[in-house]
C-alpha cells in the first residue's frame, strides 16, 4: 500500500492582474516532485448494461473463455468463476481514450491465453489518435500496443459488422485486420507487434452510408469487414490457404484467397445489391453462410438475405427466412451463428426490425427450412416461442406499456451478434443496444417449449454519464444518462429496479437539487419530440427523485440543456439547448424568459442564497440577484469551454474547471483566481470535508505537476492527492464527477462508455488539527440582504442576523392577498399566494392566516413555513420573504397540496399580523 503524503503549496500567494477582467492568478514556488496518491478501491455503479454490444466473441478451443466488444466501453472477459464480465481496458486514459471504441477483438484457438483487440473510435476528427491493435498474452490482464497508420471506428457506421480481426487458427503468428477509410486489408506476422498493407488485395470497399454528411461521420468507406479462415486448408504451425474477406461493396462483397494471401479474386457467383455484414465458415460441412443487409448499420437496415456458399462444388444458395424479394422482408440480416456441435442448427437476426421487436430464425437443417422466435397470430396477437426474465435489471422495460403487438420488455435491437457457445448447444447469447441477453435452454426451441432469455451482462457497465449528483439526504446518487434517462440509486451495489418516468428521457442531460431542501429536485432531457408532443423536456420531483412529474415548457424547445433549483426549491432555471434561458417559479407551471444571459450558458445555482444563479457561456460569467429574471456580466477572460459548480454552506463561492486550469470565486463570480496547483480541468466537484477541515473536499478531473487524473484537495486547493492510478482511468472522463456530502473521501466519477465508478479511500483516516481559512463565510441559511457585490473587494458572505425581527402591525385595510391555483392534477394542485403591503411602513417579519374549506392540505411549502391544523393554515415568511417594502411592495410564497378530487374553492379571507386583508 502506498503511504499517503501531501504536497504543501508555498506560503505565500501573490494575487496577480491579467488581462481578463476579474481574473487573478496564485503564483507560488512550485515543487519539483509530483501530486502524491491516495489509495482508493474503485468500483462500478450498479446498472448493468446501458449500451451497444457489437461483439461477442466466443474462444473455439477453450470452453467458457468469452469476450464482449463494446462502440465506446471497451473491453471485456466473462470470468466463469463468478459469471461476471471483467472489464480490460480501464487503463486506457484521457490520451488515448478512443482505444475504448473496439471495432474488432479476435481469442486465439491455437494459444488461449492470447487476445487481440482493434481499438480506435473515430475515423474522421473527432478522435486526435490513429488506431491500435492491442495485443495481450495473459486473457487481458496486461496489453502492448501497436499504432497503426490510420484511424479505426469502434463507433462508427459498420461497427457491428466483423469480425475484422482475425488469428490464422494453424499459425497464430499471423493475423488480418480489415480496414475502414479505403486502407484496405492489413497483416501481421509476428503476433500482431507489427502490421503491413496487403498490396495484392484488389478492393478496399466503396460503401458509405452518407457521403454528403458535413461532419464525416457518415462519409467513411467502411472498408474491409470481415475475415474468415478455413482452417481445413492449412496444417498445425503453417498457413493456412484458403481465406475468405467480407468487403463493404454491394456488388463485391465477399473475396477469397487459396494460397495463404498471396493473391485474392473475387468470389464466383455471389449474390449482389448488399453488404455481407457476416461470414461464418462450417467446417464440417464445407458451407460458408452470409448475412446481408442493405446498409453497414447498425440502426438501420430494410432489406437483405441469407445465402449459403459450397466451399467444394462453388455453387450459392439461397436460403432467407423471408427473402428480400418479398414484400414481407422489411429488413436486412446481420447476426449469425452456427451451433458447432450441431453443424447444421444454424441461427440469424434481423438487421434491424424495430417494431414491432427484433426476429430471431433458427434452423436445424442448414437453412432449408427456418421457425422463427415469434409469429403473427390473429393481428395484433403473437405467440412465442420464448419468455424474458429481466428480474436482473428490470429497467429494461424501459418504462413503457406498449399496446400489442408490441410488448414490453423487447427482445432488443441492433442484433449483429448472436452467438451459440461451441461447447454448449443450450447456451447462447446475443447483444442489443442496451445490454447482453441470452439463454442457457436454447434447445428447447426445437422441442416446441419457450426458451428462457435473460439479461447476461453483470459487471459490464457501459453508460454514458451526463451529469450526477450527490445530496446530503435520501438517495446517495442520482444519475443522468445518454441513452436510458437515469436512475436513483439507493444502493450503489444493485441494479435500480426502474430507470427515470413521467416524463421518460432518451438522455438526461442535466441533475440539480435544491441544497437547502433536497427533496426537491429537477431533470432536464431529451427525447423524441414527434413521439411524445405532450411532454416536456424537464421534469420535478419532490421526494429526492423516486417519483417525477413534469411542467409546461415555452414552445421551441427541443433538447434539455441545463437546468437549476436554487437553494431552497422554489425557483428552477433552464438554459435548453439552442433555445431562452428561462425561469419558473414554483414547478415549470409557467416560464419566464430570463434577460441578460445568452442562448445555451451552462446555468447553476447558489447552494445557500435562493436568490442567486449563475450562468457561464463563452468565457463570460453572469449573476443573477433576483431569482433568475436578468443577469449581469461578473467575471470574463475565463476559458472558453468551461464546467463550473457553487459550494454548499458558502454563499457566492464557485469554482470553474478549464482547460487553461482551475479557477474559484468567493464573490460570486465576480473575480476569480486561477489556481496554481493545478494546469488544467475537466470538471471539479466537492464532498464531505475531511476530519478537522470545515472546507469541502474538492475532486477534479485533472491536470495535476504534468500528470492527468482525478485528484482531491482537503485544503481548498492549495494540495492535491491523486485518487486514481494508472490501472483505473477509463478513457474519456470528465463530463460528470461529484464527491459525496456524506462520506469524506468517496468520489463519482461519470465515463462515457463505462458507467458510474465509485471510489473509496483505502489508506488510514487523516488529521488536521488546523482548518484552512474558508473560502467565504459559511452560514446555514441566505441573509435577507443579501446582494452579490460587483466589487472585489466586497464581502462574500452577507451577514445574517439569527433571531428575527419582531412582526409589525399592519393598518386595518392596507393589505391585500391575491391567491392563485397555478396547477391542478388529480389529488394535487399547486398555489402561489402574493401579500401586498399597502401601507407607509415596512412589514418586517409577518405571519398570514386563512382557512381551507375542502379539506386541502398544504404537504410542501416555498417563500414562508407553514404550520396547518386541520383546515387552519398559518404561514410564517421566511427569511427571504420577510420585510414587505411599504407603500406597495410585494412578498410571495407558493405551496403543493392535496385535495379531494370534488372541490377546490379558493379561502375568502386572509389576515396578515392579524390584520384583516382584501382579497384579489
Amino acid at each position: 500500500m502506498r503511504t499517503r503524503s501531501r504536497r504543501v503549496g508555498a506560503a505565500a500567494v501573490a494575487a496577480v492582474a491579467v488581462a481578463a477582467i476579474g481574473i487573478a492568478v496564485q503564483t507560488a514556488a512550485r515543487p519539483a516532485d509530483a501530486a502524491a496518491a491516495d489509495p482508493y478501491a474503485f468500483k462500478n455503479v450498479q446498472i448493468e448494461g446501458g449500451g451497444f454490444v457489437p461483439g461477442i466473441i466466443f474462444n473455439q478451443s477453450q470452453s467458457g473463455l468469452v469476450y464482449a466488444r463494446t462502440d465506446i466501453g471497451g473491453a471485456y472477459r466473462l470470468d466463469t468463476a463468478t459469471n461476471r464480465w471483467v472489464p480490460l481496458l480501464d487503463w486506457v486514459g484521457q490520451d488515448n481514450w478512443g482505444y475504448n471504441g473496439v471495432v474488432s477483438l479476435a481469442t486465439d484457438s491455437v494459444d488461449p491465453n492470447k487476445v487481440y483487440v482493434a481499438a480506435g473510435m473515430y475515423t474522421n476528427s473527432w478522435d486526435p489518435n490513429n488506431g491500435a491493435v492491442l495485443r495481450s498474452s495473459d486473457k487481458g490482464a496486461t496489453w502492448q500496443t501497436s499504432v497503426l497508420p490510420f484511424k479505426l471506428g469502434g463507433n462508427m457506421p459498420g461497427r457491428g459488422q466483423g469480425e475484422r480481426l482475425a488469428i490464422d487458427p494453424n499459425k497464430n503468428s499471423i493475423l488480418y485486420l480489415g480496414a475502414p477509410s479505403g486502407n484496405g486489408l492489413w497483416r501481421s506476422t509476428d503476433s500482431g507487434v507489427t502490421w503491413a498493407k496487403v498490396t495484392a488485395f484488389p478492393n478496399p470497399g466503396n460503401y458509405a452510408q452518407d457521403p454528403t454528411d458535413p461532419n464525416g461521420y457518415l462519409t467513411d468507406n467502411q472498408g474491409i469487414v470481415w475475415v474468415t479462415f478455413d482452417k481445413r486448408s492449412g496444417t498445425a504451425g503453417n498457413t493456412t490457404q484458403t481465406i475468405y474477406v467480407g468487403v463493404a461493396d454491394k456488388q463485391n462483397t465477399v473475396y477469397r484467397s487459396t494460397d495463404g494471401g498471396t493473391t485474392w479474386s473475387r468470389l464466383a457467383g455471389q449474390p449482389t445489391g448488399y453488404i455481407a455484414h457476416k461470414g461464418v465458415l462450417d467446417t464440417a460441412g464445407g458451407y460458408l453462410y452470409i448475412s446481408t443487409s442493405d446498409t453497414g448499420g447498425p440502426y438501420d437496415g430494410a432489406k437483405g438475405d441469407v445465402w449459403k456458399y459450397n466451399t467444394a462444388t462453388g455453387a450459392w444458395t439461397q436460403i432467407s427466412p423471408i427473402p428480400s424479394s418479398s414484400s414481407d422482408d422489411y429488413f436486412g440480416y446481420s447476426g449469425l451463428t452456427i451451433d458447432r456441435q450441431h453443424p447444421n442448427t444454424i441461427m440469424v437476426a434481423t438487421q434491424v426490425s424495430w417494431w414491432p421487436d427484433a426476429i430471431f430464425f433458427r434452423s436445424t437443417d442448414g437453412g432449408a427450412t427456418w421457425t422463427r422466435i415469434w409469429d403473427f397470430t390473429s393481428y395484433p396477437n403473437r405467440s412465442f416461442r420464448y419468455k424474458m426474465d429481466i428480474t436482473r435489471a428490470p429497467w429494461l422495460d424501459f418504462g413503457t406499456n406498449p399496446q400489442p403487438p408490441e410488448v414490453t420488455p423487447k427482445l432488443g435491437w441492433m442484433n449483429e451478434s448472436v452467438e451459440i457457445d461451441p461447447f454448449n448447444s443450450n447456451r447462447f447469447m446475443y447483444g442489443t443496444g442496451a445490454t447482453i441477453y441470452g439463454s442457457t435452454d436454447l434447445t428447447t426451441w426445437d422441442t416446441g417449449g419457450q426458451i428462457t432469455i435473460k439479461p447476461m451482462a453483470p459487471g459490464l457497465e457501459e453508460t454514458a454519464v451526463l451529469d450526477l449528483i450527490s445530496p446530503p439526504s435520501g438517495a446517495p446518487l442520482i444519475s443522468a444518462l445518454g441513452d436510458i434517462g437515469g436512475f436513483r440509486h439507493t444502493n450503489l451495489d444493485a441494479v435500480p429496479a426502474a430507470m427515470f418516468k413521467q416524463p421518460i428521457f432518451t438522455s438526461t442531460t442535466s441533475l440539480d437539487y435544491a441544497e437547502l431542501n433536497p427533496s426537491v429536485m429537477v431533470r432536464a432531457g431529451n427525447f423524441t419530440d414527434s413521439d411524445r408532443p405532450n411532454d416536456s423536456h424537464a421534469a420535478f420531483s419532490t421526494d429526492g427523485g423516486a417519483n417525477w412529474f413534469q411542467g409546461s415548457e415555452p414552445g421551441g424547445i427541443n433538447e434539455g440543456g441545463t437546468i437549476a433549483a436554487n437553494a431552497d426549491g422554489s425557483r428552477f432555471l433552464w438554459a435548453p439547448k439552442n433555445s431562452a434561458v428561462v425561469y419558473s417559479v414554483g414547478y415549470g407551471n409557467t416560464w419566464t424568459q430570463s434577460s441578460g444571459i445568452p442562448q445555451n450558458a451552462t446555468v447553476e445555482s447558489d447552494r445557500v442564497n435562493p436568490n442567486v444563479f449563475y450562468g457561464y457561456s463563452a468565457g463570460s460569467f453572469y449573476v443573477s440577484t433576483n431569482g433568475g429574471a436578468s443577469f449581469t456580466t461578473a467575471a470574463t477572460g475565463l476559458p472558453t469551454t468551461a464546467k463550473f459548480k457553487a459550494v454548499a454552506g458558502a454563499t457566492g463561492e464557485v469554482w470553474l474547471a478549464g482547460d487553461t486550469g482551475l479557477y474559484r470565486s468567493t464573490d460570486a463570480g465576480a473575480s476569480f483566481t486561477k489556481l496554481a496547483t493545478a494546469t488544467a480541468a475537466l470538471n471539479v466537484g466537492f464532498g464531505k470535508a475531511a476530519p478537522g477541515r470545515t472546507n469541502p473536499a474538492v475532486f477534479i478531473v485533472g491536470t495535476v505537476d504534468g500528470k492527468k487524473g482525478v485528484f482531491r484537495s482537503d485544503d481548498a486547493g492549495a494540495s492535491w492527492l491523486r485518487v486514481n492510478d494508472d490501472a483505473h482511468q477509463y478513457g474519456n472522463i470528465g463530463e460528470a464527477i461529484t464527491g459525496d456530502p456524506r462520506i469524506y473521501g468517496r468520489v463519482y466519477i461519470g465515463t462515457n462508455g463505462r458507467g458510474i465508478i465509485y471510489g473509496d479511500r483505502t489508506g488510514p483516516q487523516p488529521s488536521y488539527s488546523v482548518s484552512p481559512s474558508a473560502s467565504g463565510s459559511r452560514s446555514a441559511s441566505p441573509s435577507v440582504s443579501a446582494s452579490v457585490s460587483r466589487s472585489a473587494s466586497a464581502s462574500s458572505s452577507p451577514s445574517r442576523s439569527t433571531s428575527p425581527s419582531a412582526s409589525v402591525s399592519v393598518p386595518a385595510g392596507a393589505c391585500n392577498v391575491a391567491y392563485s391555483v397555478t396547477g391542478q392534477w388529480g389529488g394535487g394542485f399547486q398555489s402561489s399566494v402574493k401579500i401586498t403591503n399597502g401601507s407607509a411602513t415596512a412589514v418586517n417579519g409577518w405571519t398570514l392566516k386563512w382557512t381551507f374549506a375542502n379539506g386541502q392540505v398544504i404537504n410542501q411549502i416555498w417563500g414562508g413555513v407553514n404550520a396547518q391544523s386541520g383546515a387552519n393554515v398559518t404561514v410564517t415568511n421566511a427569511d427571504y420573504t420577510k420585510v414587505i417594502a411599504a407603500n406597495g411592495g410585494t412578498a410571495e410564497f407558493g405551496f403543493l397540496a392535496s385535495w379531494n378530487n370534488t372541490t377546490n374553492a379558493k379561502p375568502t379571507a386572509f389576515t396578515l399580523n392579524g390584520t384583516a386583508c382584501s382579497v384579489s
